[in-house]
């Protein structure tokens, strides 16, 4: 199914992406844990997962991301749960390619290399680090993994950096399968940087990640008041094809908060303007649902 994403992007068509799948999980009632947010959603209450994925469809997503974003290769590592990963992972792509069953629908297996956080909050603890070798070898199990469970492709999630995220995009790569980046942007003064990552600017974050040559990069789970600015640093040093999928609310680990959330009518306008800048594939991240995709697709696909 990838071959026609593939397409639209050789042809420069528009792409709508899906919204924030783990925070549309916690909106319609399923508990989110305090070590691993919406992972265990996956084996808990897989039809609300479902539900999620085929109301997207239903909205026009031509790509959907199946609900692996939060399990994360270090995070389970720090809880002891590496083998569960890839239990969770399987079921979690099967349910997406279930949902996306009989629709030109492509599913990417999300990939991110979050670690524990701070209760109620936003911020990694940063107590742990990982030689390269190990983070790399955790990497790559779980890259594996989603490309034997069905994935058509991968979304790299919340990249920040130029260590693990690098180390993370190239597993992704080794596989074989077309790897999108997202990198997440946050503002300090007046200079964006990675997201939870102050030392480092985005500037150098997108330096080196467009050299790694993926498919995609987008911009997003940023304020959609600094993507504007993101997507300008980043077409610096990237000439392929640009997306940009914003988060609107507040996370409060383990919940997300349903606060100043961007309009539907105003993520349609902020991504006219973003096409103006050369993105082709919208979508919503974090707080972003149903009704947001589906402004998006009335605006953009014939």
């Amino acid at each position: 199914m990838y071959d026609v994403i593939r397409k639209k992007l050789a042809r420069g068509e528009t792409i709508i992406l899906d919204g924030g799948t783990g925070t549309d999980i916690q909106r319609r009632g399923v508990p989110m844990s305090s070590s691993t947010w919406c992972a265990e959603a996956n084996v808990s209450h897989p039809e609300v997962v479902r539900a999620v994925h085929e109301d997207y469809i239903r909205a026009g997503a031509d790509v959907i991301i199946a609900n692996t974003f939060a399990t994360s290769a270090l995070l389970f590592n720090a809880l002891g749960r590496d083998d569960e990963l890839l239990t969770i992972d399987r079921a979690a792509v099967t349910i997406a390619k279930e949902a996306a069953k009989g629709h030109q629908v492509a599913v990417a297996g999300s990939m991110s290399t979050m670690r524990p956080v701070a209760p109620g909050s936003d911020r990694t603890l940063k107590q742990r680090e990982w030689p390269e070798a190990q983070a790399r070898a955790l990497f790559r199990r779980k890259a594996d993994n989603l490309a034997a469970a069905g994935a058509d492709f991968i979304m790299m999630e919340m990249m920040r950096d130029r260590d693990y995220s690098v180390w993370a995009s190239e597993a992704a790569m080794a596989t074989g399968l077309p790897v999108w980046i997202g990198i997440s942007v946050e503002r300090h003064g007046s200079r964006l940087t990675g997201f939870g990552r102050e030392d480092q600017p985005l500037d150098d974050v997108a330096r080196t990640l467009s050299g790694l040559k993926p498919e995609v990069i987008s911009i997003m789970h940023t304020s959609p008041n600094d993507t504007d600015e993101a997507i300008d640093i980043l077409r610096r040093h990237w000439k392929g094809p640009i997306g940009a999928y914003p988060e609107s609310g507040y996370f409060k680990m383990p919940e997300w908060t349903f606060v100043d959330i961007i309009p539907p009518e105003e993520l349609v306008k902020r991504s006219k303007a973003w096409k103006h800048q050369g993105v082709t594939a919208f979508g919503g991240c974090c707080g972003l649902g149903p009704d947001h995709i589906k402004a998006l697709s009335e605006a953009f696909k014939p």
